[in-house]
């Protein structure tokens, strides 16, 4: 069994390395202009927290 858990955390730490990788793959070095015109246009990137708090103070 702690064979087993072993090979699960290495895996777990793989694909925490990868995501992590890939994030600045994507985001950083701007490998995808697509993708920022995607996430701008569902307003994914906007600062919406002001108008998040307008809403809970009953404004």
């Amino acid at each position: 069994m702690k064979t087993f858990e072993r090979i699960l955390v290495k895996i777990a730490i793989i694909q925490c390395l990868f995501l992590i990788i890939t994030q600045i793959f994507f985001h950083k070095l701007n490998a995808f202009p697509e993708l920022n015109q995607i996430s701008q246009y569902e307003g994914v990137t906007d600062n919406n927290f002001v108008e998040l708090l307008e809403t809970f103070k009953g404004k």
